[in-house]
């Protein structure tokens, strides 16, 4: 038999018309009625709003408005289907018959990620930025050995290069190359290595006592997923409705600044003589932290939108079919 999912609200007109029509239509077209009123549920509101009525057929959809021959239409194709369908015996769509009907662990799960993922990504976040700040932490009460876990498993994520980190603990929050030429700072040459062209060690550089101790994150990496950390409370807080940042904002605004600020500094890794045509510069922490911030905010509001939408229809199908699950049990 065919199943309709009918969502409806009290007091509407339009619905109480297309169940007439539906209730006439049902010895030429016999077929099982499961309402859903979508002002009892906020994943119903807030996806159909005042679109209702909205009749789902397997795979056919009406949205108001609809005239009774639309009904007629739909529900006679979806009445072919269904009898071609166990005409010709087909196996897979027996089992995709009986799934519509059974609600599986799977399904719980789907339903409570779609509605939780954005605690699960900003934990993660949380998490995933903060644990490098532990390391320097770690260092500064003498648990080496921890510290020493976490900037190794940080290692092949991050250049944990000491002229371009933060640290804890020492005289200044950072020390960067004399060749980034920051006012304030005492650069990384005088204050840790007198040879900055010593790749590894800069980037085996942990910290002492005196300088204090490197996070086990860069600059540009704790500004990418802070930001992205930021923007994913931000869209929770707002219910999750911003809509997604046009991908030419993204590249403008996200992409090309943290391009030109990273790979203009390639050069200054190269060793390359004075004499050499190529520009040689080294960014700053605060430029590090502004392009940074920018790619990591652009990028999350550019993606988690999409993602949000594809939640909604997990929740959306796992609503329908608790529906359908709910109305079997009531036979």
């Amino acid at each position: 038999m065919i199943t309709i999912t009918f969502y409806t609200r009290e007091g509407c007109h339009l619905c109480a018309e297309a169940l007439d029509n539906l209730k006439a239509l049902q010895e030429w077209a016999p077929h099982k009625l499961v309402l859903m009123d979508v002002d009892k549920n906020p994943v119903l509101k807030e996806q159909y709003g005042n679109q209702v009525p909205v009749v789902d057929i397997g795979p056919y959809h009406l949205q108001a408005p609809f005239t009774r021959q639309d009904l007629q239409v739909v529900l006679g194709a979806a009445r072919d289907r269904v009898g071609q369908m166990e005409k010709s015996g087909d196996q897979n769509y027996q089992t995709r018959l009986q799934r519509g009907h059974t609600l599986t662990k799977a399904d719980k799960f789907s339903f409570w990620l779609s509605n939780h993922y954005m605690l699960v990504f900003n934990l993660v976040l949380l998490l995933y930025v903060g644990l490098p700040f532990l390391a320097p932490t770690m260092m500064k009460i003498g648990a080496n050995g921890v510290a020493s876990i976490i900037y190794k498993v940080y290692s092949p994520l991050c250049n944990q290069f000491a002229f371009r980190s933060w640290f804890l603990f020492g005289e200044q929050p950072a020390y960067p190359r004399a060749l980034a030429n920051v006012q304030g700072l005492i650069p990384y040459e005088q204050a840790i290595d007198s040879s900055p062209q010593a790749l590894e060690n800069a980037r085996a550089f942990d910290g002492n006592p005196q300088v204090g101790y490197k996070v086990a994150f860069c600059e540009r990496d704790v500004a990418i997923y802070g930001a992205m950390l930021l923007f994913g409370l931000l869209f929770s807080l707002t219910g999750r409705r911003l809509k997604a940042l046009p991908w030419y904002v993204w590249l403008i605004l996200g992409i090309v600044p943290i391009a030109i600020d990273g790979f203009s500094q390639l050069p200054s890794l190269m060793n390359l003589p004075a004499s050499s045509w190529i520009p040689i510069r080294e960014s700053t922490p605060l430029l590090r932290t502004i392009t940074g911030g920018l790619f990591g905010f652009t990028t999350a509001w550019f993606g988690y939108p999409y993602v949000e939408d594809s939640m909604r229809e997990a929740r959306l199908l796992v609503t329908r079919k608790l529906a359908i699950v709910a109305s079997d049990a009531a036979q």
